[in-house]
C-alpha cells in the first residue's frame, strides 16, 4: 500500500513538472481556443522536443547535417495561423494577451510595430540567456489574420533560415519574417 502511494506522489510531482514546463514554454492555451473557434482556417505546427527528435532521425542526407545540429539545441517550435473571414473578428484583447505572455525580464522587443490607422501590428522578441538567444517569439496581426512563431532553446537569427529543412516550417518561418514587415531576417535584424 505504501509504495502505491509513493508511485502516485511520484506521478503527480512528475505531471506537475510537465506541466508547469508547458505553461512557461507554450502559448496561452485559453487563447489560443477562442482564436481557433472563431477563425475560418486554422493552421497549428506543434514541434515539442521529442518531435523534434523524431524528426532528427529522418534527416539522413549530407545537407541535413546543419539542420540537425540546429534541432538539437531547440525545445520546440509552436507556429499557430488563424484566418478570418471578417475584419474584427479576434480583439487587441487577446493580441494583447499573446504579446503580455512573453513581456518579462528573459524577453527583449527586437522590433514592435503599431499601425494606428490599420490596427496591424507586428512583435519580435528574443529570449536571452547569458547573453545568447534562446527563444523568438513573432506576433503579426493583420486585420483578417493572426499569426504566431515560437521557436524555444539555443537558436541563432542567421540560423532561422536553416529551419527549412524541417518540412513545411522553413516556409512559415519566412512567413514570419515577412510577418515582421521586412524589419527582421534570418541574417538578422535589418
Amino acid at each position: 500500500m505504501r509504495m502505491k502511494k509513493i508511485w502516485a506522489l511520484a506521478l503527480m510531482v512528475s505531471a506537475w513538472a510537465s506541466m508547469a514546463a508547458a505553461q512557461n514554454f507554450a502559448i496561452p492555451t485559453q487563447v489560443e481556443k477562442e482564436l481557433a473557434a472563431r477563425a475560418s482556417n486554422v493552421s497549428e505546427v506543434t514541434l515539442n522536443k521529442n518531435m523534434l527528435g523524431f524528426a532528427e532521425k529522418f534527416m539522413n542526407r549530407k545537407e541535413d547535417a546543419e539542420v540537425k545540429q540546429l534541432i538539437a539545441g531547440l525545445d520546440g517550435i509552436y507556429i499557430r495561423n488563424y484566418e478570418f473571414d471578417k475584419e474584427g473578428q479576434y480583439s487587441l484583447d487577446e493580441v494583447n494577451k499573446l504579446r503580455a505572455s512573453f513581456e518579462s525580464a528573459e524577453w527583449s522587443s527586437l522590433v514592435r510595430e503599431h499601425d494606428r490607422k490599420s490596427g496591424e501590428s507586428s512583435d519580435v522578441m528574443v529570449k536571452m540567456v547569458n547573453g545568447e538567444s534562446h527563444g523568438l517569439f513573432v506576433l503579426s496581426a493583420e486585420k483578417k489574420e493572426l499569426s504566431v512563431v515560437l521557436i524555444l532553446g539555443r537558436i541563432r537569427m542567421e540560423d532561422l533560415g536553416k529551419l527549412k529543412g524541417l518540412s513545411g516550417v522553413g516556409g512559415v518561418l519566412n512567413s514570419a519574417n515577412h510577418a515582421a514587415h521586412g524589419k527582421v531576417r534570418a541574417g538578422g535584424a535589418q
